[in-house]
């Protein structure tokens, strides 16, 4: 059988990637959104390439692939950097593969450090010769109202609920003005955990490339910002691609109070899945998201690594675990400054 023929073009206009809202009704092909690649294309000013298998007015399969690259790192191919999922899409098992084959002849071609697939669904394929399973999906299926959501949560998750209540959370829901606040919390949150942040630009392209679609949610407690939010609703789904909660507010749960109105929100929206993102099977962000009722869904990253070390990137290694104890200790006015140039070059 001949190999179906691959068409890689530089992204820059979002009808060519044009996709069907079914298909974007899927949980793992939300990273294929023209939606989201606009935003990532502006917002970390990478550059994208959009891999169709077939013709180009009905293609049987795609990959959209952004090339990350930076002075410290060097280069790597991700499908697709800072969503919750993405990789190949194909409607049978032999496009997937000429697919890959593409991608990784497109990463020789860059001379990248690896190329990054982050799948749910595994795709066989020789060239692949690493993969991450330590990953989980948390999703939860959401019902027709917010009371009958409040039933299916068990009596102490209930209690912890309604203690929150009793602290003096507002939650205050929009678009770009609501962009400092959000970032003031997200930033600090961020330099707490060691991680550089994202630029405000970011965001600023999300909301923009949305229109209406995404929003902010800001916790006050008084008229400070303690806990803050990224909602994006999207074919029946809602995301939470970004949230933060300040440290120091901890013991009044204002995650906690954030997180049950942002179910909230998603049934006003009517979207039938709440998607909480990513988490490492066991950790603390895991079991916050299980508490709610979530469904775990094995991650699959599959990469074809041409040079170096997969697991070099990764934040518990050990020369990485110096880097963020250091950063952890910097100020935020010089990681806002510095920590967006570094994050838009890690895969």
């Amino acid at each position: 059988m001949s190999e179906t023929t691959v068409e890689i073009t530089e992204f820059y206009d979002p009808q060519k990637c044009d996709i069907s809202s079914s298909e974007l009704s899927h949980p793992q092909l939300s990273g294929h959104d023209p939606k989201w690649l606009q935003s990532i294309s502006k917002g970390l000013h990478y550059k994208l390439f959009l891999l169709q298998a077939g013709p180009s007015d009905s293609p049987s399969g795609r990959l959209p692939l952004a090339l990350v690259s930076g002075p410290i790192f060097g280069k790597f191919l991700v499908s697709m950097p800072y969503v919750n999922t993405g990789g190949v899409y194909a409607r049978t098992p032999e496009i997937a593969s000429d697919l890959v084959n593409a991608a990784c002849n497109l990463a020789d071609q860059l001379k990248v450090r690896y190329l990054e697939l982050r799948h749910e669904v595994p795709v066989d394929h020789p060239r692949l010769n690493h993969q991450r399973t330590d990953k989980f999906h948390m999703r939860l299926n959401l019902p027709d109202t917010d009371a009958e959501l409040n039933k299916s949560f068990k009596s102490k998750l209930r209690s912890q609920i309604k203690k929150c209540g009793t602290y003096n959370h507002k939650t205050t829901w929009g678009g770009i003005e609501m962009l400092p606040d959000f970032y003031r919390v997200f930033a600090t949150n961020m330099r707490d955990l060691g991680t550089p942040v994202f630029s405000r630009k970011l965001f600023e392209s999300i909301i923009q490339t949305f229109e209406g679609d995404a929003e902010f949610c800001v916790l006050h407690n008084n008229d400070t910002p303690v806990a803050a939010a990224l909602l994006v609703h999207s074919a029946g789904s809602t995301e939470v691609p970004s949230a933060s909660s300040l440290r120091n507010w901890n013991r009044m749960g204002p995650n906690m109070w954030m997180y049950r109105a942002l179910l909230e929100r998603a049934i006003e929206k009517k979207s039938h899945t709440f998607d909480f993102g990513r988490s490492t099977m066991s950790s603390s962000t895991y079991k916050f998201k299980k508490q709610w009722g979530a469904t775990a869904y094995p991650a699959v990253w599959q990469y074809y690594v041409r040079e170096g070390n997969v697991e070099q990137m990764r934040p518990d290694s050990q020369t990485n675990q110096k880097l963020i104890r250091i950063w952890q200790k910097l100020p935020t006015c010089l990681t806002n400054v510095i920590g967006p140039p570094i994050v838009r070059g890690i895969p």
